[in-house]
């Protein structure tokens, strides 16, 4: 990762919004950019307690004292308060790095986006696997001409045992919208529609199952965060969908907090010339290639990468942004309510019984 020249992170003052694990993550890499972290805001005392032991940070239980410090915020709540902070942030004219998922529902996406569009600063969404090395590596290439058209993307981010944490707010689906669609889903659906630049999705057909996070017997080897078992426990724990888009492109997706199968984290771009595997849990990028130079033969390429932080790759895109005062062109508010659009696909299909339009 390289910082455009003169530019300073610590030119840009910034707080955050939610001031729990992924607060925290947000906060060291900010502060090993060099970031001037003022401080952060969570309506939990213990919270804001913890982040004020740890970061040389204010905290605040209000999120307006601290809108009137910075010029920017990170967004790290819980999926359902996404709304009502990043609203307030634009309208307060701040620049907005927002967490995935856009919002806990399509409706309440809508309204964030309308409020950005509107708004003197931006939004970013976080996804931040786009910022992997080998990602940005099978972009270029494909920008290149290098696998022809990209017509099929295979998305797959699932895990043999990974429910994280029965009873938290992940699986309430009043507070998350969701479960493994929603919070590990939605980085596949992101990542297949980037590799096929976001094409208009016109059909949705998926099953979103809960098969073991209820169950008394769920077994696991370790849980991120504390299980307080099943009684809680309301939302999908797999999903298996298949998205059409405009011109004929396609999707597979697989994702699971839970299945009993290996754990898959692989994606495979499929084009009219040449294609890739990603492997996001490694980091490993293969390019399967053909000629008939010399013979007909198929050719298979390793690429190697240097290792990034894919967060700070993000935070860094992001602060650049800010201090230009441009937007800044990727990981766009309209890209992440496509995959939105998607994801309320996906559970409306799961619904429905049947494929659903999104074109209509």
């Amino acid at each position: 990762m390289t910082l455009v020249d003169g530019f300073d992170p610590s030119d840009v003052r910034v707080g955050i919004i939610g001031l729990g694990g992924i607060g925290h993550h947000h906060a060291e890499r900010l502060e090993s950019l060099g970031a001037d972290l003022v401080g952060g805001m969570d309506v939990d005392a213990e919270a804001r307690e913890r982040f004020v032991g740890r970061f040389d940070a204010h905290a605040f239980e209000d999120a307006g004292e601290l809108f009137d410090l910075v010029d920017a915020v990170f967004i790290t709540t819980p999926n359902r308060f996404h709304e009502d902070y990043a609203v307030s942030a634009l309208e307060w004219g701040l620049d907005v790095l927002l967490e995935k998922p856009l919002a806990h529902t399509l409706e309440s996406a809508r309204r964030i986006a309308d409020a950005a569009r509107d708004a003197e600063g931006f939004c970013m969404v976080g996804f931040n696997n786009r910022f992997a090395a080998p990602v940005e590596v099978l972009k270029h290439y494909q920008d290149q001409g290098r696998f022809g058209e990209v017509t099929h993307v295979e998305a797959n981010y699932v895990r043999r045992r990974g429910v994280p944490g029965r009873g938290s707010w992940f699986t309430s689906k009043e507070v998350s919208g969701g479960g493994s669609l929603i919070d590990i889903g939605v980085h596949a659906i992101d990542l297949a529609l980037h590799f096929l630049d976001f094409p208009e999705v016109v059909e949705v057909s998926g099953v979103a199952r809960s098969e073991f996070g209820g169950r008394d017997d769920y077994t696991y080897i370790d849980m991120w965060g504390e299980d307080s078992g099943p009684e809680d426990f309301d939302v999908d724990d797999s999903v298996s969908a298949f998205v059409r888009t405009a011109g004929g492109k396609t999707i597979s997706l697989e994702a699971a907090w839970a299945t009993n199968r290996p754990a898959n984290n692989d994606f495979f771009v499929r084009g009219t010339e040449a294609g890739a595997r990603f492997d996001r849990a490694t980091d490993e990028l293969t390019l399967f290639e053909n000629g008939v130079g010399g013979g007909h033969h198929l050719t298979d390429t390793a690429v190697d990468t240097r290792e990034v932080d894919t967060h700070r790759a993000e935070q860094a895109t992001f602060l650049e942004a800010v201090a230009a005062g441009e937007p800044p062109g990727r990981n766009t508010i309209d890209e992440a309510l496509s995959v939105q659009r998607v994801i309320d696909g996906i559970y409306r299909s799961t619904e429905a019984g049947r494929a659903v339009r999104l074109d209509e």
